[in-house]
């Protein structure tokens, strides 16, 4: 094994053990003893952007699609940074990659029709198809409507089960929204053109200002199932305030999981802040809630919510959601009620650099990590905060 290649190795190693600064000392020392492959500086690339060094990581992630345009891994991984740092323009129409990546393709949904482009097309049928993960789906239900007026066209709308209902009742469908709803899986009636849910901000050059916040009269695009939040009210009334849910782990399955994810036990400060907590984890870490942290007065939740109807409808009576970046996050967000998110140093695109806010949903707050991993200091400060709030004080 040449040199270059064994500090490559060696790189690789240390990143996945959790130490990208010696993860770039060994790419930038191949680097300068000749090495000039690729692999080595994507490793810095991504070594840099996991040390939170964002402006540093997009300086070598351009460099590399100016010299491989054809590289459609790092053009997806570029992508992703400037959505991060806000270049909606750039990061958008960079984007378009996620689904030609060796990996990914086989996800694609091969559609004989052409995509849309933004353009009018009044008189034809426009089938937009939901993609990605459940927040991702709650994140952007909000765009179905802007691109029936955007379109002119007679709207289908194909999602899956698991959030079909919420789409039925998706604000806006009266004066511009979906025309019809097709399951995932079910041959969609005849159209014209397609566009992926997350494909709509390129067709429509979304930007971050475009985004209606509260000062401009935002409303929440989705509402709950009547008959769950008059069940759950039934169920949750006679809890001591504030009620607080609670996420504290992801799907395990998301690549970036590690990242975002804790346990249980981690939030033990929370204990003392006075509140109820509603466990609304599902998944293998949902057992955690039935050992607490000592003192940590929480119902579990998770055995009863048979989907993310029970969730929204629990939100609705909850005065707040404290939680790990997951799709709860986003259906509180869609829903209009208050959520504070735990994010790692360096977090999902969708959240930015540097905020406490979100031009995405205004009833959200975030909590970062002030250095890689460091939960303590997060938690601390929602503990905090929710302290200030007050028993039996409503979000």
């Amino acid at each position: 094994m040449s040199g270059a290649a064994e500090l490559e190795a060696q790189g690789h190693a240390h990143l996945a053990a959790g130490r990208p600064e010696e993860a770039e000392r060994c790419a930038r020392q191949a680097l300068a003893a000749g090495g000039g492959a690729v692999s080595l500086w994507h490793l810095l690339a991504v070594t840099l952007r996991v040390q939170g060094r964002v402006t540093e990581s997009l300086k070598v992630y351009t460099l590399m699609v100016d010299r491989l345009p054809g590289n459609l891994t790092i053009r997806f991984e570029l992508a992703e940074l400037l959505l991060l740092l806000g270049d909606f323009e750039r990061g958008w129409r960079e984007y378009r990659y996620r689904y030609n990546m060796v990996h990914t393709m086989p996800l694609e949904r091969k559609v004989q029709r052409p995509r849309w482009d933004g353009r009018p097309i009044p008189d034809r049928t426009l089938l937009i198809h939901d993609e990605q993960g459940y927040g991702d789906t709650f994140q952007f239900l909000r765009m179905v409507a802007w691109a029936k007026r955007r379109s002119q066209a007679r709207i289908v709308l194909q999602i899956n089960h698991e959030q079909v209902s919420f789409a039925r009742r998706l604000k806006g469908m009266d004066w511009g929204g979906a025309d019809a709803l097709v399951l995932r899986g079910v041959l969609p009636p005849p159209f014209d053109a397609h566009c992926e849910m997350m494909s709509l901000p390129m067709a429509m050059g979304l930007q971050l200002s475009d985004l209606p916040n509260q000062d401009r009269g935002w409303t929440p695009y989705l509402t709950p199932d009547p008959a769950r939040v008059k069940r759950w009210g039934r169920r949750l009334k006679s809890l001591p305030r504030p009620l607080v849910g609670l996420v504290w782990a992801g799907r395990p399955t998301h690549l970036n999981d590690a990242n975002r994810s804790m346990s249980l036990e981690r939030l033990a400060p929370l204990a003392q802040t006075g509140a109820t907590f509603l466990a609304l984890q599902k998944g293998p870490a949902a057992d955690q809630a039935s050992s607490p942290p000592p003192g940590m007065r929480i119902e579990r939740l998770s055995d009863a919510i048979a989907d993310f109807e029970d969730t929204a409808a629990i939100l609705t009576h909850a005065d707040l959601l404290v939680s790990v970046d997951s799709a709860p996050v986003h259906l509180a967000g869609a829903l209009g009620r208050p959520a504070w998110v735990m994010l790692p140093h360096v977090p999902d695109w969708r959240w930015l650099l540097e905020r406490d806010d979100t031009p995405w949903y205004p009833t959200v707050r975030l909590f970062r990590q002030p250095a890689r991993g460091d939960w303590d200091s997060v938690i601390r400060d929602i503990a905090g905060t929710l302290r200030g709030l007050g028993g039996g004080r409503r979000g």
